[in-house]
């Protein structure tokens, strides 16, 4: 996507986004990627959000996103549910991750109406929308999560996450990749390949760089995740 196609992509999910919050009384959202085990931070599974700068900076370094209580619901349930607002600094036995009552509440985060969303590329998603009073009834909820769905469905044709490293791997690097997967240490991968152990490690560092991973498990999980293996 150009430039140009990223700014007016961006501009049409905020619209919609703001739009949505508008007609059902909320006052902030945000969208994220559900996280995972090797993407599991706050701050790097945004994909929009009206949040203060603030609020994202202190809930980023909190790490309380992954073992919050708004996760936890949502990874056990697939209608819209409401919460307290405490839901985003809170686990789900009701423990503070992080101390970050006060920053929430000067914002307007009394309660959150929260709701998995799945795309066409089967990539999932949290949308959680806050406000200081909201009285949502059955019927809203189902209205508000249709058209989120509707929002989701128009915006994942642009691709809201990345389908693939910004860098192509080589044929090389993934099949260097593809016996670590299997076990095989760099040494076994040369003598398989007819290369010296230090062109594979060189390739398995190569294909770390591109996949952002920190280590050969990482970049083979997140290999898998982009169907490269």
């Amino acid at each position: 996507m150009t430039d140009k196609g990223d700014s007016e992509f961006a501009n049409r999910l905020e619209s919609d986004l703001a739009d949505l919050c508008k007609r059902h009384g909320f006052d902030r959202y945000i969208l994220t990627a559900f996280p995972r085990a090797d993407k599991s931070g706050f701050r790097d599974n945004i994909v929009h959000s009206n949040w203060p700068t603030g609020l994202v900076n202190a809930y980023s370094l909190s790490d309380a996103f992954r073992s919050s209580k708004l996760i936890a619901m949502l990874k056990r349930k697939v209608v819209p549910v409401l919460l307290p607002g405490l839901c985003f600094w809170q686990d789900e036995n009701g423990r503070d991750v992080a101390d970050l009552g006060k920053e929430f509440a000067r914002f307007g985060y009394a309660n959150v109406l929260a709701c998995s969303l799945h795309d066409a590329h089967m990539n999932i998603y949290v949308l959680a929308l806050s406000s200081d009073a909201v009285d949502s009834t059955q019927p809203d909820m189902a209205a508000l999560y249709f058209e989120a769905v509707e929002i989701l469905d128009r915006a994942s044709g642009d691709s809201l996450l990345q389908a693939g490293p910004r860098e192509k791997l080589t044929a090389r690097e993934i099949e260097c990749l593809r016996w670590s997967a299997a076990g095989k240490s760099s040494e076994e991968i040369a003598i398989i390949l007819s290369i010296s152990s230090h062109t594979v490690i060189s390739y398995l560092k190569s294909a770390m760089r591109k996949l952002e991973a920190v280590n050969r498990m990482q970049a083979v999980a997140r290999a898998y995740r982009y169907r490269l293996l």
